[in-house]
């Protein structure tokens, strides 16, 4: 089959297109709200990702709303694109874990350095955990059997991420 011609993200905002119409603004909500717990995205990357899907006939521009704000709308061959990119290999996690990289490096911390990283790296995961529990009973409750499958997996993250905090070498 050919390739889609979209990366993760330009797909991401198709399969949010599929809800209706949204400005940047409102893609990117919905990215937080969905997404957020397992995929990352910035402003300046959904800003970037929307007109070239312009260029690619992918999405098409509605009418200014208020503040000169932009709505887009998926197209019939932005809906076979992310059809065709939901078909491709997924390809390798891109492992990159800034609390990790830091431990790698422990020898070279000093004082109390390490038990600060750890401790700010626990609170997240903990939150970040609590977060992703509401998120899992949210859409469970919405029927959204999918969602609460993809959002488990954040749950997991978070989990393994606080057990390995555990075990790491004190500072």
């Amino acid at each position: 089959m050919a390739d889609s011609q979209i990366n993760p993200t330009a797909a991401a905002l198709l399969g949010l297109l599929h809800e209706g119409p949204m400005t940047g603004g409102q893609l990117m909500a919905a990215a937080e709200r969905r997404l957020a717990p397992y995929w990352s995205m910035t402003r300046s990357q959904v800003y970037r990702e929307l007109p070239a899907l312009a260029d690619l006939g992918y999405v098409r521009l509605g009418k200014p709303g208020p503040r000169s704000s932009q709505p887009y709308a998926i197209t019939a061959a932005g809906k076979r694109a992310f059809s065709r990119w939901l078909t491709e290999a997924p390809g390798r996690d891109a492992v990159r874990n800034p609390i990790a990289l830091r431990v790698a490096f422990g020898e070279q911390h000093s004082g109390n350095q390490l038990t600060n990283l750890y401790s700010g790296a626990s609170d997240y995961h903990s939150e970040a955990l609590s977060h992703a529990r509401e998120q899992v009973k949210e859409a469970k409750k919405a029927g959204d059997g999918y969602g609460a499958a993809a959002l488990e997996f954040a749950v997991a993250y978070h989990k393994a991420a606080l057990n390995w905090l555990k075990a790491v070498p004190a500072g």
